[in-house]
């Protein structure tokens, strides 16, 4: 038991450190690349988009064919992908290695999570290992910026992606070994069609954001991918509506704490993702550091999420959803607009603190928030409601790369500086977030923790007691 909880702790470990470590080397990928700030974003935003679309399916495929299979084809898809990356001559095959990585995590991700819950019935054990699964794995969230600035300064950019290398084969050798298989005969069948329909709608959207920028906001291509983006979603709405097993049921969205805590969820993705996108270059092109002291520097944010993250449930347990998650968000908005003030003479010791106030905001939102929309439903459908906050949340990461890139852009091609683009970015930031606080606070339900559902003692995730079915879909 404990072989296996160190497997799919490791395997989340190593999705959780790609997403922070990625940042740290963005600079020096810019340079060695010759590449701007859109090759930038789509770096980022190939595989946040991947991981987002692919997410719930990847839940499902777990269940239907097998979690320890679904978990290694994961491991290996992500492992290979890490050296496809890290051997990258161009932009182009960098980009294809990250939809790769993508992929391998929206399979390894629900899977880790699928063999936990399988090997724990009971709903007490459960929560301990799935709190001990998201604590551990969100060490990788600290890690990533110190161990990128460390990676890219002795060896470069693609030494970020080679790190996986021997932690993947490391999970492969042992999970073929330890790992027994398990499977839902119940599954429901994958939703082919939606799920191919909001890769392409959101892949669309995202792409006029990007591209934007750079080809003109009038553009018969931008307004092009726009429209189709626009269409293609309004398909995958209307197919979600009748087939008979959804990956996003659209019946939940009738529950109002469920529709307010993912549209929370949106912002909070958007916002932080969309942030923390430019931390490291606002050190290196702004303050003219390093790039492993620009990792040092931010790292603030993570490690205030990692301290504040276990306590978060346990406030919103005594305190209520909508308290908590209002003034983590009231937190985050008041640091992102404190750092649009943020110039190139700025010292770090008025600039640490900013950060570490974003991280506590928002560590203060997500596992409330997850809660919020695990008590909206049934308890049987617990797992469901969590991998469609995870998911709403990678969709709001992925636009708020895409939509602050796109306010940076557009500064700078009006002649501002790009000091002055980063000041617009987190300003915008800041004000969604706020007005974010204010729609939490009048819409997500005044409620205290209920009878059956209680804090995670290691994790800080509201987990409902009852729950019988496994969740299967990740909850960070």
């Amino acid at each position: 038991m404990k072989a296996l909880l160190t497997l799919t702790c490791a395997g989340q470990f190593m999705v959780l450190l790609d997403n922070t470590i990625v940042g740290a080397a963005l600079p020096d990928m810019q340079q060695r690349l010759h590449t701007g700030l859109t090759g930038l974003q789509w770096i980022v935003d190939a595989y946040v988009l991947l991981v987002a679309m692919l997410l719930l399916s990847g839940g499902v495929f777990a269940d239907r064919f097998g979690r320890r299979r679904v978990f290694l084809a994961g491991v290996a898809v992500f492992t290979a992908a890490s050296v496809v990356c890290s051997l990258a001559p161009s932009i182009g095959w960098l980009i294809a290695g990250r939809v790769l990585q993508g992929v391998g995590a929206a399979a390894l991700s629900p899977a880790s999570l699928a063999l936990l819950a399988a090997a724990h019935p009971a709903p007490r054990e459960r929560v301990r290992a799935i709190g001990l699964w998201a604590g551990f794995s969100g060490i990788g969230l600290a890690a990533g910026p110190l161990a990128g600035g460390i990676l890219v300064e002795v060896f470069g950019w693609p030494a970020i992606f080679l790190v996986n290398v021997p932690i993947g084969a490391a999970l492969l050798l042992a999970g073929l070994r330890v790992l027994g298989e398990s499977r839902n005969p119940s599954a429901p069948p994958i939703d082919v069609p939606g799920t191919v329909l909001s890769v392409a709608g959101v892949g669309a959207v995202t792409y006029g954001l990007i591209e934007g920028g750079s080809r003109g906001w009038t553009s018969p291509v931008i307004l092009g991918s726009f429209a189709a983006g626009l269409v293609l979603l309004a398909a995958f709405v209307v197919v979600e509506g009748r087939v008979s097993t959804p990956m996003l049921p659209l019946r939940l969205f009738r529950r109002r704490l469920f529709t307010a805590s993912n549209t929370a969820m949106v912002v909070v993705g958007f916002a932080l993702m969309g942030s923390s996108f430019f931390f490291s270059q606002f050190f290196v092109y702004v303050q003219g550091t390093s790039i492993l002291v620009a990792g040092l520097q931010t790292l603030p944010t993570s490690l205030a999420m990692v301290i504040v993250s276990p306590y978060a449930g346990r406030l919103a347990a005594r305190y209520g959803f909508r308290v908590v998650v209002s003034i983590g968000l009231a937190l985050a908005g008041l640091g992102l607009l404190t750092l649009g003030f943020v110039h190139a003479d700025t010292g770090y010791g008025n600039v640490w603190w900013r950060l570490a106030v974003v991280g506590i905001g928002f560590a203060l939102t997500m596992s409330p928030l997850t809660g919020a929309a695990i008590q909206a439903v049934s308890p049987q459908e617990g797992g469901l409601a969590s991998g469609v906050g995870s998911t709403t949340r990678q969709i709001g990461a992925v636009l708020g790369v895409a939509v602050l890139g796109a306010i940076v852009h557009t500064r700078e091609s009006g002649g501002a500086s790009f000091e002055s683009g980063l000041n617009g970015a987190f300003l915008a930031a800041g004000a969604v977030t706020l007005a974010c606080a204010v729609f939490t606070g009048l819409w997500l339900t005044a409620a205290r923790t209920p009878k059956g559902v209680r804090a995670d003692e290691s994790g800080g995730q509201a987990v409902s007691e009852p729950l019988t079915a496994p969740p299967t879909r990740p909850t960070s």
